[in-house]
């Protein structure tokens, strides 16, 4: 596992490195603080039952990733797109909160969207102590009007979020029931939500619901794949298709394709 590459990748927005080389976040209305040391992963201030109740899941560490590598050996590009992407672990976070922060991450890049979802948290979530706050519930933005979300600087994208809440509320936007159906299908339930497109909704299948094949597109992507696959992913690797783009995208975000960095850097 790789710490920096995966909560500092533009697949989560509330994590930050400390001095010391951990690494603080809050999820799931905990504060939580990790580290590496080679193989071994700490979690600080958790307890056994927490863990496996919800570290063990958010994490990813239930996911045989090494075969997904193996899987990877028979082509020599999609080995190197592997090497510069492993110890990269798909989060697996909770929906409302996955979705808001795509919704801010739409003609964004990765500083101002922490921003922008900080202070959405500090004006709307509620506060855990030492300056720390809970990701916002939906049933917090009732009534709310898109002027009440102008010191948050999110610019067009407040309407979303409030189009968001208000269809998750009123239970439009069920999902549980969108993570029993098919991806395109969910992705469809999605995108009735103003201002929710097929990337939006990929990301939110992809790092919210568990759709592991859901392959988000953004400008690095859109420009890596035409090189790197021009066939497009092997069909035994389709199902594992999102963590193959994070890899693509780390390799692309590294600047091993030469790309110029576009304005959008999420996934």
């Amino acid at each position: 596992m790789n710490l920096k590459d995966t909560l500092d990748c533009g697949q989560a927005f509330r994590w930050r490195a400390l001095s010391d080389g951990r690494w603080q976040g809050v999820a799931h209305g905990r504060i939580i603080t990790v580290s590496l040391c080679g193989s071994r992963l700490t979690f600080y201030d958790c307890t056994k039952e927490e863990y496996h109740k919800i570290w063990r899941h958010y994490f990813d560490l239930e996911r045989d990733y090494k075969t997904i590598d193996q899987m990877c050996q028979s082509d020599p590009t999609l080995q190197k797109i592997c090497r510069s992407g492993r110890g990269i672990r798909v989060l697996n976070q909770e929906p409302f909160e996955t979705l808001c922060s795509f919704i801010l991450s739409q003609n964004n890049n990765i500083k101002r969207i922490k921003g922008i979802v900080e202070r959405f948290c500090e004006q709307f979530g509620e506060p855990l102590g030492g300056g720390f706050y809970t990701f916002p519930k939906p049933e917090a933005l009732k009534g709310v009007k898109p002027q009440e979300l102008t010191p948050l600087r999110a610019g067009f994208r407040a309407k979303y979020l409030i189009d968001a809440a208000e269809k998750v509320n009123s239970g439009a936007i069920d999902f549980e029931k969108i993570q029993k159906m098919s991806i395109e299908k969910a992705a469809e339930a999605l995108m009735q939500i103003y201002g929710v497109g097929q990337k939006v909704a990929d990301c939110t299948l992809l790092f919210g619901l568990g759709f592991a094949e859901a392959f988000p597109k953004d400008v690095w992507i859109k420009r890596a794949v035409p090189k790197l696959l021009p066939q497009g992913l092997p069909a035994a690797l389709v199902p594992s298709g999102g963590i193959i783009q994070q890899y693509i995208f780390n390799y692309a975000r590294t600047n091993e394709l030469n790309l110029e960095e576009p304005t959008d850097l999420t996934p």
